[in-house]
């Protein structure tokens, strides 16, 4: 039976050689800090900002020499199995409570409020920001102290957290780089259920919400438009072309379409076509974008 680990316990427990594992989860950084995005680098911040002790590195080295063997991610809870020096893996298991319908149905209201969070989040995003709403709703995010933290691991070290632990905290991190609706899973809604309530609070928004004019869009000058029916005759007509302008500027969402539609259900080279489109969108954009800087020079 796993035994509780309290926070304030930190007692010795000699050190032992863990065995190796074949296929276990090694972390993609093997030095350095843990966590590519801002939100991973988040979670990795906080822990270390509670004074873990020792245990918090020796941890980061078992996930980088892969003796995690698999981590699954439940609204609030994590469950994983690590190899350490006994035969049989340890039992580890890390608690966050999930936040009460009531707290989320504040957040999601903060979050359908800011449009920028609704395309970010719709695309498969996390927004820079995005704590902002859960001020809102004076909820936190991520844990805010160690005891908000409810751990157990099988091995017999009482330290909390143990490396074992530690190990799953920050390969939890590049978890949530893969992909950031892991934290709010943890915290007790999964992807699905939160793009739902965007979606449907984002409509209920829209009548409330003008309309921008193309000029305030960006897509033509502020110059009065002629209607069509006014225009047929010389519709095919080239006209003045120095009059002409297109305003480029950096999307707030890289490749939201892309993400929208996920991966598609052709390969090239044993490549996914979506991520291959991706890489070609990229790079046409910052041709066109430098172009246009060019041509103002």
């Amino acid at each position: 039976m796993a035994r509780r680990k309290k926070y304030w316990e930190d007692r010795y427990y000699p050190s032992s050689t863990a065995k190796p594992v074949k296929d276990g989860i090694k972390a993609k950084s093997q030095r350095g800090a843990i966590g590519e995005t801002w939100w991973s680098k988040r979670w990795v911040s906080v822990l270390e900002s509670f004074n873990m002790g020792a245990r918090l590195g020796r941890g980061r080295s078992y996930a980088r020499r892969g003796q995690v063997i698999s981590i699954a991610v439940q609204p609030g809870r994590v469950k994983a199995k690590v190899q350490g020096s006994r035969s049989k893996p340890y039992a580890v298991e890390i608690r966050l409570q999930p936040l009460a319908d009531r707290d989320w149905e504040l957040v999601t209201e903060a979050m359908a409020a800011q449009a920028i969070f609704a395309a970010k989040l719709l695309s498969g995003e996390m927004p820079q920001k995005i704590e902002q709403a859960f001020d809102a709703a004076k909820v936190s995010l991520f844990p805010t102290s160690r005891s908000a933290l409810d751990t157990d691991c099988s091995c017999p070290d009482w330290a909390n957290p143990c490396k074992h632990i530690a190990a799953v905290y920050y390969l939890l991190a590049e978890r949530f780089d893969e992909d950031p609706f892991l934290i709010f899973k943890l915290r007790g809604r999964t992807k699905d259920e939160i793009i739902e309530v965007m979606r449907e609070k984002r409509a209920a928004r829209l009548p409330e919400e003008s309309v921008p004019s193309p000029a305030d869009a960006g897509l033509m000058s502020d110059e009065e438009v002629t209607p069509l029916e006014e225009q047929l005759e010389r519709f095919w007509q080239v006209g003045d072309l120095d009059t002409f302008e297109v305003r480029l500027r950096p999307p707030e969402v890289d490749g939201a379409i892309l993400k929208r539609l996920g991966e598609a259900p052709f390969t090239i080279g044993g490549k996914n076509l979506a991520s291959l489109l991706g890489k070609a969108y990229e790079a046409a954009g910052a041709a066109a974008l430098r172009k246009a800087s060019e041509d103002k020079a």
